[in-house]
């Protein structure tokens, strides 16, 4: 990485801010966190005391989502928005195991991130990895970067894979014209999956610790109802099961039972671009 792009993702990085990211490699008992992200994560544990389970529950879906694009779907470009910290069975991983001439898409805005990614995300000889590094919220911005351009074929369908991030898009950052955008840019036979935290299993003191700990801290998230995260899918053709939780989705191969869904706090889904 040239010298200048260092020196600017190095100003960039502000340890004192909780970044999502970050935090969520702490709560997967990651390395690369700092202070701030460990009293964040804790702040919400103290609310949620499940959070740990629910983000490793959220990493299995992304990996049962991709097996079940790369295998029954035969999705061979995917586009991983919000990527985080490289940890197990990351997109292109389990991609390339089914076929490795799967061609991947990070992006994430976390200046960590991208630093751990291009080491990290190697592609298969056959295949390809790139990483953006971009605002989910600025999806123009995403969509227009010549190495994403290089990578992906947008003539070709792809799955744009939103895990665990729509909840850090407030309202007021649109987050349904931000999803409708990008999936207005992929071709039909592409696929859309989306994880998002939801507040609607949990009892109301639960819901009042964690919005208390939301104001506090950071990042902000925006928790969404079942009705809320519906409409991410909107004009879409969604696969069965549908809208289930996190850890129900196509989850028969998994330990059973299942972690309840007051544990998890989190939908999942999966549609086709029609």
């Amino acid at each position: 990485m040239p010298g200048t792009e260092q020196e600017s993702i190095a100003s960039r990085l502000d340890t004192t801010v909780a970044h999502a990211a970050r935090r969520y490699d702490y709560w997967l008992g990651g390395k690369d966190n700092f202070a701030a992200d460990r009293e964040s994560g804790d702040a919400v544990a103290a609310a949620f005391p499940t959070i740990r389970l629910a983000v490793r529950e959220n990493r299995s879906f992304l990996r049962r989502a991709v097996r079940f694009l790369a295998e029954e779907a035969s999705i061979r470009q995917f586009l991983d928005v919000g990527t985080g910290l490289p940890t197990a069975n990351n997109t292109h991983q389990v991609a390339q195991a089914i076929a490795p001439g799967s061609r991947i898409a990070y992006v994430d805005n976390d200046p960590m991130v991208l630093v751990h990614a291009r080491a990290l995300l190697t592609s298969t000889p056959e295949g390809a990895t790139t990483y953006v590094d971009a605002d989910l919220r600025e999806p123009a911005k995403i969509l227009g970067d010549p190495e994403l351009r290089q990578t992906l074929d947008f003539e070709q369908p792809v799955a744009l894979m939103l895990v665990a991030v729509m909840h850090f898009i407030l309202d007021e950052d649109d987050p349904y014209a931000v999803v409708g955008e990008l999936v207005e840019a992929l071709p039909p036979g592409s696929y859309l999956a989306v994880a998002q935290a939801t507040y609607d299993p949990l009892p109301p003191a639960t819901v009042a610790a964690l919005e208390a700990a939301n104001a506090r801290g950071n990042p902000k998230s925006r928790p969404r109802s079942r009705a809320e995260f519906a409409r991410f899918f909107d004009g879409l053709e969604l696969v069965t099961p549908g809208i289930v939780s996190v850890a129900e989705w196509r989850a028969e191969d998994e330990p059973q039972p299942r972690p309840s869904f007051e544990d998890i706090s989190g939908y999942a889904a999966v549609a086709r671009v029609p």
